[in-house]
């Protein structure tokens, strides 16, 4: 019982630590879904050019970062005419470059990670692009896309098919403003939550047993920290493999990232890790019944090289300027909750998220959780 408790404990820390943070993130993520329609972003993905791979991404960043939510969006992008890549880096940009991810890498791990992941997502992009360019024929694309209208479910289809933003052509400020501006912020906000609660609670308890209860030997003899070279080349490798045993995804693969961190594995390990969570099991499941099972294993093995090659470029340019860090002092447990900064933003933030709450339950939003996991369309 001690040793559950001792991991319980770990995991509320890391919680109490990041919740103000989650808060701000998901705030200003439903304040800019409340303005931005989807029938824009759909008009801005038509092709797979640069600047459109480069908009597509910023679109992303600027969505859901529910990672099952943000792969049924793209097949929905991809269905209503976006083009296959660049739906794809909207997925990536959704799951890896929006605000709410860099805010907790910062309090948990460093800002050198925050900056890392900022820099390796557009890598990512950036190579997942030039192997489609490569090796996806349009045969393959018409295939996929053949198979995506037949619209099979997968997971959170309701929600992804919802679009909450107030319509009209006023300004963004008076739209945001408004009464539909509010209440538009509070479904948002609340259906963000209700999306990726599962997977950061698995992920604050999965992290919070590993800290607990795997000593630093297995991690240090796993991550070959003795062998500096080693354990560079082997990071970026065995990363994203960890995160897709792990079924952990979106934001809730953060605190393991900090235990492994604090294990040993090498800081482009670390993101090569985090951006995984776009290959995890279940979500590999979801490719087959959207794209079919070539497009899955094509999605698998490009998705792969691309955060490998990206933990390895990240490797290179942090040890080349001498950003990496070099101490291993990730937050993952602390004494215990104290009247410090992190408290007092914790209670204004929760003051917020409460309002937000009582908005969105007064104005129907009891009946849009039941629609989250309906039908695509």
């Amino acid at each position: 019982m001690a040793a559950i408790g001792h991991a319980l404990a770990l995991a509320g820390s890391m919680a109490w630590e990041i919740l103000w943070a989650l808060i701000l993130g998901f705030v200003l993520s439903a304040v800019v879904q409340a303005v931005v329609r989807k029938s824009t972003i759909v008009r801005l993905m038509g092709d797979d050019r640069p600047r459109t791979l480069a908009v597509s991404s910023l679109l992303g960043a600027a969505s859901s970062s529910c990672s099952y939510a943000a792969v049924a969006l793209a097949r929905s992008l991809f269905c209503k005419g976006a083009g296959f890549t660049a739906a794809m880096a909207f997925e990536i940009g959704s799951t890896n470059l929006v605000v709410e991810l860099g805010i907790i890498m910062a309090l948990l791990l460093g800002w050198q990670f925050t900056v890392a992941e900022f820099i390796g997502g557009p890598i990512m992009i950036v190579l997942v692009a030039v192997l489609f360019r490569l090796f996806v024929r349009q045969r393959l694309i018409r295939a996929a896309r053949a198979q995506a209208d037949r619209g099979v479910a997968g997971s959170m289809e309701g929600h992804a098919a919802m679009d909450m933003s107030v319509a009209g052509q006023e300004s963004f400020l008076r739209r945001l403003a408004s009464g539909a501006g509010f209440t538009a912020v509070a479904h948002v906000f609340v259906m963000e939550w209700a999306a990726i609660l599962r997977d950061l609670v698995i992920g604050l308890l999965i992290a919070g047993a590993i800290g607990a209860w795997v000593p630093d030997s297995f991690w240090r003899a796993f991550f070959f920290v003795d062998d500096p070279l080693a354990s560079a080349l082997w990071g970026p490798l065995v990363g994203p493999l960890v995160a897709i045993l792990s079924f952990v995804c979106s934001i809730g693969n953060v605190p393991l990232a900090a235990v492994l961190w604090n294990g040993g594995i090498s800081f482009g390990g670390v993101l090569s890790f985090v951006f995984a969570d776009l290959l995890i099991l279940p979500i590999l499941n979801i490719y087959r019944k959207y794209y079919g099972l070539r497009m899955a294993l094509v999605l698998f093995g490009t998705f792969y090289a691309a955060m490998v090659v990206a933990g390895y470029a990240i490797e290179l340019l942090f040890g080349v300027t001498g950003l990496t860090p070099t101490e291993r002092t990730a937050t993952v447990g602390e004494s215990g909750i104290s009247w410090n900064y992190t408290t007092w933003l914790n209670i204004a933030f929760l003051l917020l998220a409460g309002l937000l709450v009582v908005r969105f339950a007064r104005t129907g939003g009891r009946s849009m959780l039941r629609m989250m996991g309906g039908a695509p369309a």
